[in-house]
């Protein structure tokens, strides 16, 4: 058997952590399935998804330098197929009550405006005090 990445084997759960599954793939080689590789979807508790002594088909995704494989269940098996999202309803005008962003933006660029001149001159008064005219 040649054990390379990217090769699929069936094989049978020889033991599980709370950080995986050891997966038993030949006699002498096995490898670890990480928490993160047995379901498409989130798995809190290994033991939710396997048991030991079940039969599971694995990919080898790695291969490190001591020669422990890396495995994965979900990318093994063909992904589910989900519903096609469906498009958002179309957005309606806004009610003729009720301004829209650019209005709003507008009306506070103006205020802004207001505020900051009214500052100005109250400054400039001060300052002018303090100089004794």
């Amino acid at each position: 058997m040649d054990f390379e990445v990217g090769a699929i084997f069936a094989g049978k759960v020889t033991g599980i952590t709370k950080f995986g599954a050891f997966v038993s793939l030949a006699p002498g080689k096995s490898g670890l399935v990480h928490i993160s590789e047995i379901a498409s979807t989130y798995v809190s508790d290994v033991r939710e998804h396997l048991t030991e002594g079940q039969e599971v088909k694995v990919k080898i995704i790695g291969v490190d330098q001591t020669g422990r494989m890396n495995l994965s269940i979900k990318a093994a098996v063909p992904a589910p197929v989900s519903e096609p999202r469906r498009a958002p309803p179309p957005k309606q005008a806004p009610a003729a009550t009720e301004p829209t962003f650019e209005d709003k933006l507008k009306r506070f660029m103006q205020d802004s405006d207001n505020k900051m001149s009214g500052l100005k001159q109250y400054s400039d008064k001060k300052g002018a005090r303090r100089r004794g005219r």
